[in-house]
């Protein structure tokens, strides 16, 4: 049986959505790990800032424009990395939006407007950028989730569906790639403080919330923050090749309890 290929030294790394969030904070953390980081996103200036940025404090990067809703946009921008950087080593799909309301008062676009962002974009970019590395026997593609896979939020029925289908792209590819060398991994993040929902109207944000408690879906207000999921991707794809992290769950932990400790001992 052949060994499996170490690791090159040189590791190019495409992330999409990484104009803000946890694509922002996975560049931003690779960068500094020493990878050369290409930035792609609809917000291409933005991508151009933060690429500025890791180069400034040392990193090598890049921004591309990139809208993983547009075929022809997904395939130019590997292209246009590859072209520069040579084959990409490790894929981040990330890209995405939240669109949230009541399941029988959503449009049908809108509703299926998260279905093409979160996971046919995904497809798209694993569709572009797999087969190289199956040629080359070696690389990574995380896939960003959600922890609403496993724990379904009222108002979200499309984000739902949409990352329910990324977590069954995943299991599936998982097995198709065994024995390539190649590994596909998801990351599940519980709530993470990030841009995506804050543009969404008040009323229905708070009509969300209190259905979420009415569930038991909210039990406390910590978030995680981005910096968290970066550091777990940077495990993820920095396991050395013949393992791997197949599933990571990332969630935030509640609030510490008083210690007993810290009550005044009886005598």
């Amino acid at each position: 049986m052949p060994p499996f290929q170490p690791h090159p030294d040189r590791r190019p790394v495409f992330v999409a959505g990484a104009s803000s969030g946890i694509g922002e904070a996975t560049a931003r953390w690779l960068g500094k790990a020493g990878y050369p980081v290409a930035l792609g996103a609809r917000r291409v200036e933005k991508c151009k800032e933060i690429a500025e940025q890791i180069i400034a404090d040392g990193g090598e990067a890049m921004a591309v424009a990139l809208d993983v809703t547009d075929d022809d946009s997904v395939l130019e921008a590997v292209r246009e990395v590859e072209k520069a950087w040579g084959p990409i080593e490790v894929a981040i799909s990330g890209a995405g939006d939240l669109g949230v309301g009541r399941t029988h008062e959503i449009s049908v676009d809108k509703w299926a407007e998260q279905i093409n962002i979160h996971l046919i974009g995904a497809f798209r970019l694993y569709r572009a950028i797999v087969p190289g590395m199956i040629e080359r026997r070696r690389g990574d593609f995380v896939f960003i989730g959600s922890d609403v896979a496993v724990h379904p939020r009222p108002w979200s029925s499309a984000y739902v569906a949409a990352k329910t289908g990324v977590d069954g792209l995943v299991a599936t590819v998982q097995m198709e790639l065994e024995g390539t060398g190649v590994r596909a991994s998801i990351i599940r993040p519980g709530q993470t403080l990030t841009g995506m929902g804050m543009n969404l109207d008040q009323d229905d944000t708070t009509a969300m919330l209190e259905d979420w408690i009415a569930f038991g879906l909210a039990r406390h207000g910590n978030f995680l923050e981005p910096d968290n999921l970066a550091q777990a991707i940077a495990a993820i794809v920095g396991m050395p090749p013949g393992a791997h992290m197949r599933v990571v769950e990332v969630e935030a932990e509640g609030k510490l309890k008083k210690s007993d400790k810290s009550q005044p001992e009886k005598k």
